[in-house]
């Protein structure tokens, strides 16, 4: 985890996530970075949007207990066509990250 870690923090600094950097973070924490681990973890997020990825996730969170049965109802009346993107937007993001664990 402390892979994904590093690069989100690369992201968050707005740096680049390239070998050096994941690794000068590791590093830092005081982690043994193993190169082929740092390799995959560039792989894997090459075509994925972080941002992204983070807003599908935050979305995709389980409601509260308890919600209004108002907002129950209002979530039922939402097209398909959302929940479709949404589904395919997080397949897309954990086809990325899946890589790195298995």
């Amino acid at each position: 985890m402390e892979y994904v870690y590093a690069a989100l923090l690369l992201n968050a600094a707005e740096k680049e996530i390239n070998d050096e950097n994941v690794a000068a973070i590791l590093s830092a924490a005081g982690v043994d970075a193993d190169d082929a681990r740092i390799k995959a973890l560039i792989a894997a997020l090459e075509d994925v949007d972080i941002e992204e990825a983070i807003a599908t996730a935050a979305v995709s969170a389980a409601p509260a207990a308890g919600a209004a049965p108002a907002a129950e109802a209002e979530a039922e009346e939402e097209p398909e066509e959302e929940e479709e993107e949404e589904e395919e937007a997080e397949e897309a993001a954990a086809a990325g990250l899946g890589a790195l664990f298995g």
